[in-house]
């Protein structure tokens, strides 16, 4: 999906959201895996680095009130507090390696979602479906990790993750994951074919 000689480029933003036991980590993976130009956006947090996590590669580990003034400066496209820690994207670093033609990817949910769409005036906006509340609570007892107060909790959240699909633009059914898969790639690489991402194509064609 690499521009053409002479052919600008505007770069994708992808965003994925999904109950959890959705199976979204593994598309991911694999996504990115057939595609390494796909760059994963790094966020700012306020928590403490875990064992083996490094500064720039997972999260990009600051301060609280660094945190408090980038927000306040309104350099993050979206940003949420979650367990006392702070999250957020920047919102420059994501509009610059769009503007240089790279392809960003998010794994989000509902509301940080909701708060790119705002922020930027393109995006391919994914929803992964389990194919019933059933079956994702099936998932969930088969991890062994989950509490019966845990599990309710996420399927609690999962129901009001699913009453919000209408806001985004493609709905993928994680019933099959090869099927489940295509059809991310597919979206992916029809996203590419939009004239948004292929400036100057009629120029280089009439000029040739």
């Amino acid at each position: 999906m690499d521009a053409e000689p002479g052919r600008s480029r505007q770069g994708i933003l992808l965003v994925i959201s999904a109950p959890s036991g959705t199976g979204k980590t593994t598309l991911i993976n694999r996504l990115r895996a057939e595609f390494p130009r796909l760059a994963f956006s790094v966020s700012y947090t306020t928590r403490r680095p875990r064992a083996g996590e490094r500064n720039g590669r997972e999260y990009h580990f600051v301060e609280p009130e660094t945190f408090i003034g980038l927000r306040s400066a309104d350099e993050l496209a979206e940003w949420a507090e979650v367990h006392g820690n702070f999250y957020g994207t920047s919102r420059p670093a994501v509009q610059a390696m769009l503007d240089q033609g790279r392809d960003v990817l998010f794994d989000i949910d509902v509301q940080g979602s909701r708060q790119l769409r705002q922020a930027f005036t393109q995006g391919a906006f994914v929803f992964l479906f389990p194919p019933s509340m059933r079956i994702l609570q099936q998932r969930l007892r088969g991890r062994g990790t989950e509490s019966e107060e845990s599990l309710v909790k996420r399927l609690a959240n999962a129901r009001q993750e699913l009453e919000q699909a209408e806001f985004f633009d493609y709905w993928i059914v994680n019933d099959d994951l090869e099927s489940a898969y295509r059809d991310l790639r597919c979206v992916y690489q029809a996203e590419g074919l939009r004239k948004s991402c292929n400036a100057g194509l009629v120029e280089q064609v009439l000029a040739d």
